[in-house]
């Protein structure tokens, strides 16, 4: 496999938010800003790379009776790492995404990459699939996240877009995740 065509899979052909749609949970509950659907998106970016290069190097030595587990130990260490960098850098962003960093071990991405690329392919397709299929997650996330946080309280990123508009609760809330998120992933797949 080429790289473009890795890279053109992660971002648009095999996106993980838009097309396979894989990842809701994190999708719909950290998207209330996009500074949220961002961080997240980053985090899962950087443990998707880095299992991914880790499990294409490992693959010959392990044992397919163990492999899942394997492959599950590889990722919590990654996440780990996210999560206790992230709680001494950067405490207030970890507290608002609470416990859906430490969920990342088990997003079916960073799992379903592992067993059908990593698995598979030499480590630097694997490092390029983990770091495209992580982008292409973190723009929809961040995508959603900024409808939503425009749409909810009027502003991007935490900048008043809309002076002196308070915004619909309803887009801050979960029915208003799921009402943005359909919105956009019927627009994104018409325009594809």
């Amino acid at each position: 496999m080429k790289a473009v065509d890795i890279i053109r899979n992660g971002l648009v052909k095999e996106n993980p938010t838009w097309v396979l749609i894989l990842g809701m949970c994190p999708t719909l509950a950290t998207t209330t800003s996009a500074v949220n659907g961002m961080s997240m998106g980053l985090a899962t970016t950087f443990v998707l790379m880095m299992s991914n290069i880790v499990i294409s190097l490992l693959k010959s030595v392990i044992p397919d009776k163990v492999r899942i587990p394997a492959f599950i130990v590889v990722i919590a260490s990654f996440v780990t790492i996210v999560e206790m960098v992230m709680k001494a850098y950067l405490p207030s962003l970890y507290d608002s995404l609470g416990l859906f960093i430490s969920l990342i071990v088990v997003n079916c991405i960073v799992l379903g990459r592992a067993e059908a690329f990593a698995s598979k392919n030499n480590a630097w397709h694997s490092c390029l699939d983990g770091i495209f299929m992580g982008l292409g997650f973190t723009w929809a996330l961040t995508l959603v996240g900024i409808v939503r946080e425009l749409l909810g309280t009027g502003c991007i990123f935490g900048h008043s877009i809309i002076g002196g508009a308070d915004g619909m609760l309803l887009f801050i809330l979960p029915p208003g995740g799921f009402l943005v998120l359909g919105l956009l992933m019927a627009a994104v797949n018409r325009l594809r």
